[in-house]
């Protein structure tokens, strides 16, 4: 029921009312108060009230948000002194789809263990519902202008600088008024909360985003910013209207953020770069799975100070587990305020990286195939998520998707030579597998 970032898919089948519905009366089993939110999308107001019936039903409280950004939610379970949180979301997937995501009071998502159960009490179907004069009440309340409060706090900008923001029609308005908060000039792209996505698909890849990049480049901006629907991820762009690289970023934001003899943690498929760039300064880099979840989880531990995904999601664990783009997007500002990013990324050596993939109706099989072949013939294995190679001067990792019928090679280098010689290697591996 659960993936690597919640419950999400194609609303009216994997995602129904009865769904959520289901997920609320577990929750509430053993909560007294909830936090809730959504996300842009229309469908999101019935799969809210549907969850909120749920955990009404079984004499939780409820504590409504509204139109709200997943980490505006996930903080607020704290401030609210909430036993949970749920965003009605599906963060960056198509307008087709939703989902559900459970949040702890530390703001850190729920892990596997507390997933497990919820899934297990919605399957046993058998709910504690309490009598007609004992249902939860729901509150609606604000939590934008307290988030943006705490991201004001939280950060200090050398000189207020000149900002485009594209929103992606998502809940990440927070981002607008925290910068301009701090001083900034804010000029916005896609700023209309809408949950079919006219502007852009939500997602904030450099093609989804040239908009942005090219206001960025034709105007005195200096940074440019950008969100998905729910505003977990962020992305940005030079002055020059540049799209930084989701490992460019997580180095810069780590090397910000951790002191020599710290660790930032990363996931399996994060670039070498991103290693070599943060020794420089004595600091490691810890793998995790893929999945935000994970480098939550491996950012609450002692010793790391700081976890990100190339993807677009950023923790700070002294701030919150959650990734909180608006907090991502003033922590970037700030640095550009001292340095201009295109700068700070010039100083970062970049690896040609091959990636690509191989479609497989028994993608668990052929993964069973290639783990212990790779065991066998390799010396530095690891099998956290897929199987992963560490050759030194190069890696590549083998792993299924959690989606679609294919299993995906990534493999990286030092040089372009070396990276077409591993990726090649990898290939042969996976293929010969997959013909067994």
């Amino acid at each position: 029921m659960f993936g690597t970032s919640g419950i999400r898919g194609a609303v009216g089948d994997e995602v129904t009312a009865d769904l959520a519905l289901s997920v609320g009366r577990a929750l509430g089993a053993d909560a007294d108060r909830v936090v809730v939110g959504r996300d842009a999308r229309e469908s999101g107001l019935a799969l809210l009230d549907a969850l909120t019936a749920g955990l009404r039903e079984t004499g939780t409280d409820v504590v409504d948000l509204g139109l709200a950004a997943t980490p505006t939610v996930a903080r607020g379970v704290g401030w609210r002194e909430a036993d949970a949180g749920v965003v009605v979301t599906a963060s960056h997937n198509p307008a087709t789809d939703n989902g559900i995501k459970l949040w702890q009071p530390s703001g850190q998502a729920f892990d596997s263990a507390l997933q497990d159960e919820i899934a297990e009490r919605v399957r046993a179907d058998d709910p504690a519902l309490v009598p007609w004069d004992e249902l939860g009440e729901r509150v609606h309340r604000d939590g934008r202008s307290r988030h943006v409060d705490a991201l004001a706090e939280a950060v200090d900008l050398a000189e207020p600088l000149s900002v485009a923001v594209d929103v992606g029609n998502g809940a990440g308005g927070v981002t607008v008024d925290a910068l301009e908060r701090l001083g900034c000039h804010v000029e916005t792209l896609n700023a209309q909360p809408d949950g079919s996505f006219p502007g852009r698909p939500s997602e904030p890849t450099a093609e989804n985003c040239a908009s942005l990049s090219a206001l960025v480049a034709g105007t005195d901006a200096d940074v440019g910013i950008a969100h998905d629907g729910d505003a977990d991820r962020m992305r940005a762009a030079t002055a020059e209207g540049e799209f930084l690289s989701g490992d460019v970023t997580l180095a810069l934001l780590a090397r910000a953020a951790a002191s020599e003899g710290e660790a930032v943690a990363a996931p399996v498929d994060t670039s070498l770069a991103v290693d070599d760039h943060l020794a420089e300064i004595g600091v490691g880099v810890t793998r995790t799975r893929v999945g935000d979840v994970y480098v939550a989880e491996r950012a609450s531990e002692s010793g790391v100070a700081f976890g990100g995904e190339p993807s677009g999601a950023w923790i700070w664990p002294s701030e919150t587990l959650c990734p909180d783009g608006p907090l991502a997007a003033c922590k970037l500002v700030a640095l550009a305020s001292e340095q201009p990013l295109a700068e700070r990324a010039a100083e970062m050596e970049t690896y040609p990286i091959r990636r690509d993939s191989v479609e497989t109706a028994e993608k668990r099989t052929v993964m069973t195939r290639v783990t212990e072949r790779v065991t066998d013939e390799y010396d530095d294995v690891s099998t956290l998520d897929g199987v992963r190679v560490d050759l030194g001067d190069a890696w590549f990792l083998l792993r299924a998707s959690g989606t679609e019928s294919i299993v995906r090679i990534t493999a990286e280098a030092r040089t372009p030579d070396r990276a077409d010689a591993v990726f090649a290697e990898a290939r042969t591996l996976l293929t010969d597998a997959a013909e067994e």
